[in-house]
């Protein structure tokens, strides 16, 4: 692969064409986030333009985590064994398709099939895009600053988007819809000429067909079962076979892993403790969030009477500071190690989401409301980065793609997984009758509140358990599976 980095040290200057590079990655993670955060503050004018009942307007949403999170996996072994630059671009151009169709549609099925699509389609940018990074950019202070600057457009595009949704949809929900469009194209003109060129793996003992239809069915089964689960509800007889399918299919994948010369992965990575932790840290970060942010709106708007536009304002100072550090946390990766960071950044979280229990009907925004954003938005800045660096340090370059879609496969999967639990949580709490008063609801959110903070607590356990190991061994050799790849060298955790 040729790269526009040459010198592999921490002092090297970047060129234009280096940032170049980055910030296509960028413009793509930018996209999938502000995709997801814009559509949901647009469902009430979809709906009524539309004629779309509740149920079909939730798919709205499914349709993109149900195609995202079902492909990941496949989507990162994909660019390891297809080329990285090639399978990013020509997933980018097909998202860029897709948010023009959903733009223009005007039938329920299509929009929902143009966001399925969309999804499908960030299901293979996501781990290509991570893959490019950590394989253009050597291990150490120059990918952890690169990584920092990625992840941080990701929740920069997630706060804005709720900004501009709240905006467009004032003049048109098919600007919500559009919007992508233009500037993924632009993303993938530039891509085409600044993305260095990767070839194609070729001693991969070949393709792992098998794998791929397992492990894909599984996943998108697991997503739609969580999904539905609130609706058909969680001991019903369908949701209970569902998740009975799910044991087999994963049962038999990782038999069909374990013999596979070529698998899609490789179930020697998660034998280190590193790994692990990151992945599990990545779904109760993820979860905790979605979650929060779940009832926080619903508590701004339906509670406060706040506007879709006022309840995205007062998400803004996280999502502020969270872009405001970009440049600053892969220095301080590199000071304290992605562990600590990890540890603190859970340990802010956990106190952000307990100090927003206080929340009544008449809160002070300044007093109640800001200092919870705050303290999540500096764990945000602290854990995303942290986790992506984790994930990715020791890997060899040709199964980058498939750690990173693994590690966005558990995000996806831990937001589906949480928010559908919190959801429960708080259906199963909730006043029965049309004329429950405003403080019977807010008590209801209680409940699914303290749920988001002992997520966030269990990852911070996680986390612990790694601080643990370190003061008894200060490095770690990534797991392996077979006598070569025991060569790999020791990774600091």
């Amino acid at each position: 692969m040729t790269s526009p980095l040459t010198t592999p040290t921490s002092g090297v200057r970047w060129t234009p064409r280096l940032w170049g590079t980055l910030l296509v990655l960028c413009a793509a993670m930018f996209l999938d986030a502000l995709d997801v955060s814009m559509v949901g503050v647009a469902l009430p004018s979809i709906g009524a333009d539309l004629g779309l009942s509740t149920s079909s307007l939730q798919w709205i949403v499914s349709g993109y985590i149900l195609g995202y999170g079902g492909l990941l996996l496949l989507g990162g072994r994909t660019a390891d064994l297809l080329g990285r630059r090639q399978v990013f671009l020509v997933a980018l151009g097909v998202f860029a398709l897709a948010s023009l169709l959903g733009g223009l549609v005007d039938s329920g099925p299509l929009l929902i099939a143009s966001r399925f699509i969309k999804g499908l389609s960030a299901a293979f940018t996501a781990p290509a895009g991570l893959s490019i990074i950590t394989t253009t950019f050597p291990e150490g202070p120059l990918r952890n600053r690169a990584l920092a600057i990625y992840t941080t457009c990701a929740a920069t595009g997630f706060s804005m988007g709720l900004v501009l949704s709240g905006l467009l949809t004032e003049a048109s929900w098919r600007l919500t819809m559009l919007l992508p469009a233009p500037i993924a194209l632009i993303a993938l003109l530039a891509g085409w000429k600044l993305l260095p060129r990767s070839e194609r793996e070729k001693d991969h003992n070949g393709y792992d067909i098998p794998g791929a239809v397992l492990g894909t069915a599984s996943m998108l089964l697991l997503v739609f079962t969580v999904v539905q689960a609130p609706e058909t509800g969680w001991a019903s007889a369908r949701t209970l076979l569902s998740f009975l399918a799910v044991a087999v299919l994963l049962t038999v994948f990782v038999l069909v892993e374990r013999r596979s010369p070529g698998p899609l992965i490789r179930l020697g990575v998660l034998r280190s403790g590193s790994q692990v932790r990151a992945q599990l840290g990545a779904m109760t970060f993820f979860g905790s969030y979605v979650g929060f942010q779940f009832l926080a709106t619903l508590y701004m708007q339906s509670l406060l009477g706040w506007s879709a536009l006022h309840t995205a304002l007062a998400f803004l100072p996280a999502g502020a500071l969270v872009a405001a550090s970009s440049t600053k946390v892969g220095a301080i990766v590199d000071r304290f190690g992605t562990q600590r960071l990890i540890a603190v950044g859970f340990a802010l979280m956990v106190l952000g989401y307990a100090l927003f229990l206080r929340v009544d009907l008449d809160p002070v925004y300044a007093a109640v409301i800001l200092p919870s954003m705050l303290l999540i938005g500096a764990a945000c800045a602290l854990v995303f980065p942290s986790l992506n660096i984790q994930a990715t340090n020791g890997v060899d370059d040709h199964e980058q793609g498939m750690v990173s879609g693994l590690l966005n496969t558990s995000v996806q999967v831990g937001g589906a997984i949480f928010l559908a639990v919190v959801t429960a949580v708080v259906t199963a709490n909730s006043p029965e009758g049309e004329g429950a008063s405003p403080q019977a609801v807010l008590d209801s959110y209680r409940p699914g509140l303290v749920v988001v903070t002992l997520i966030a607590l269990a990852g911070l356990l996680v986390t612990l358990t790694g601080l643990r190991t370190r003061r008894k061994r200060p490095s770690v050799v990534v797991a392996v599976s077979t006598p070569k790849e025991a060569e790999r060298v020791a990774v600091r955790d």
